[in-house]
Order: structure tokens, then sequence, then C-alpha cells
């Protein structure tokens, strides 16, 4: 399939040609959510953690007698029903990440894009590289392009006067194609990928 590159100031550079079998697969809602969650559960740091009882500080020592009291029996001063006592089955430090198959991985990345394509929310630009790192002059050319919220993914090395200007801006992120990812193409309303982005991934997805 065809595609129109543009430049950063909204004019036609040509056009490029893109493989149907990374940018025209159908829809696989499925394949996305299971990668979403796999990506967020790997974000999750799993550092919550309550006191078990042989953690809580405290004596070991039974508070009372068995019987006699008039009270229920107690074991502890350490245990859960006990003021300053322990938790009982509440977190502790884990890791929330799973497995998912490198294939299934891929096929994700491969949807996300189609997805995008699909939608007529893919844009092809030859450059993503800026004179200075001015961001109000990317802000001029986002508004040229019509950008309210995008991704941009360039080749191996981001620019970085691009990079620099970019970084105040909310809902407007790049990466190197190294770091593309299912989630932050989704979150973003365009995808913008530079001709070298579109090299190295047919190259890394084929």
């Amino acid at each position: 399939m065809k595609a129109k590159i543009t430049t950063l100031d909204n004019t036609a550079a040509g056009e490029i040609e893109l493989s149907e079998t990374i940018f025209g697969l159908p829809m696989r809602g499925d394949i996305l959510q299971r990668m979403v969650r796999w990506q967020l559960a790997k974000k999750q740091r799993g550092t919550h953690k309550v006191k078990t009882i042989d953690e809580v500080s405290g004596t070991g020592k039974k508070p009372f007698k068995q019987k006699g009291g008039g009270v229920a029996r107690q074991g502890s001063l350490r245990s859960p029903q006990m003021r300053g006592g322990a938790t009982m089955h509440g977190p502790v430090v884990r890791a929330h990440d799973f497995d998912l198959p490198k294939k299934v991985r891929k096929l994700a990345l491969k949807t996300a894009l189609s997805a995008k394509q699909a939608e007529g929310k893919l844009v092809v630009i030859d450059t993503a590289t800026l004179s200075e790192a001015k961001t109000k002059s990317l802000v001029a050319k986002l508004s040229t392009l019509g950008w309210k919220s995008a991704l941009v993914i360039d080749g191996p090395v981001v620019d970085d006067n691009f990079l620099r200007a970019a970084r105040n801006l909310h809902g407007f992120d790049i990466l190197p194609q190294q770091g593309v990812n299912v989630y932050d193409i989704l979150r973003h309303d365009t995808l913008a990928l530079t001709k070298a982005a579109v090299e190295h991934l047919e190259e890394r997805l084929k």
C-alpha cells in the first residue's frame, strides 16, 4: 500500500510503499488488550507491603491466662484482632509481570500499526528534525499539521533539538524506533513515522 509523505511544514514530499504484512493486518482487540496488560504489569512496582505477625514488634508471651478471665482467649498481642497487631493476607512485595510469547508481542505491535493506518491516523513524515531547540517553533508546526495528541517515531537516533523542543508539550512524545510500543501508540491520537522509522520497523517486524 502507498502512503503520502509530508514534512513538518505540512507540505507534500512524495510517497512511500508500506508493507501489507505490517500495516495492513485486521483489527485484533484481544491481542492489543493482552499486550497493554503485559506492559502495564511490567511497569507496576509491587513494593506495597504490610507487616505479618512475625514482623510486628511485641512480645510473644500469652497476654493472660486461658480461662477464668471472663474474656475471649488470646494467644498473642501481635494477633490481627489486637490493636497494633499484624495484618493478615495483606499485600507483600512481589513482581506483577507475567510471560507473553514473543510472537504475540510482535503481532500486537503490527496490529497497533495497522489499526492506526486503517483509522487514517498514521502519518509518514520525511524527517523529525529542527534547526533549533525551540518549543514555540515546534508548536507552530504541530498547529499547521493539526496534531493535538501525537507520538512521533524516528529512526535509531532522535534529533536532539526536536527532543528538547518536545519535552514540555503535553500529549506529545517522540521515541526512537527501538522504543516503539503498543501502549504509547494507542494512547496517542496520531502516530507519525519518519521514513527512517518505517524502514527500520519493516526490517525488524518482517
